[in-house]
């Protein structure tokens, strides 16, 4: 997978869809009042440049070397001590994760005060087929019930969860994954009415998790 991600590093970085949002805003907001941050999964970099931005010191943390992150690893082992950070954060990034419920109790031992996490929901089985047909490195999108036994799991208490729907370019979309030909025609097949006037409108998460 790493070899990739590292291939589509730039489409990532030049995401319309991964450097704006009301999701990406709300991270932010969170996370203000920390001093220290660490962005797991970073991808392009968007949320990392952001928390930067609102004068925190951020360390980032990728398994693909093209993603360019400060460290390279992978989510369910973060090579970092317990409690290094105010807050760790993951956005968008863990349904390609191969194991969750690990990422995340990861996640909650190096970080002092909360976790932050985005990603989008489970949306049914079509969807699971046609995120897996766009891109194989998909592993699994979770429902709100399995996010909050997953933090709370890690020893994490809920404190703010909030659902809302993400419009993506849906050509681009496909672009950034080489999905094209036969296998974007049954994917576009299976998204069914999430698909509309040139737009993928996908369901997301965010959970704010903290310790205490």
């Amino acid at each position: 997978m790493t070899d990739v991600w590292s291939e589509r590093a730039e489409m990532y970085r030049t995401s319309d869809a991964h450097r704006e949002g009301p999701d990406l805003d709300l991270l932010v907001g969170w996370a203000v009042g920390a001093r220290t941050a660490l962005d797991v999964a970073t991808g392009g970099g968007h949320l990392a440049g952001r928390l930067r931005e609102a004068g925190i010191e951020v360390v980032s943390c990728d398994p693909a070397p093209g993603m360019h992150p400060d460290v390279i690893c992978r989510a369910e082992d973060l090579p970092f001590a317990d409690g290094s950070f105010d807050v760790v954060s993951t956005r968008v990034a863990a349904h390609h994760y191969d194991d969750v419920e690990q990422a995340v109790a990861e996640m909650a031992r190096v970080a002092a005060d909360a976790v932050l996490i985005v990603d989008n929901l489970f949306m049914g089985d079509d969807v699971e087929e046609a995120e897996k047909l766009r891109d194989p490195s998909h592993v699994r999108n979770h429902s709100e019930a399995e996010w909050r036994e997953f933090v709370t799991r890690a020893g994490l208490r809920v404190e703010e969860v909030r659902l809302f729907e993400k419009p993506i370019a849906f050509q681009p979309w496909l672009d950034r994954c080489g999905c094209d030909g036969d296998e974007a025609e049954r994917a576009t097949a299976l998204l069914g009415d999430r698909v509309n006037g040139g737009l993928v409108t996908l369901d997301r998460i965010a959970l704010r998790a903290v310790h205490g």
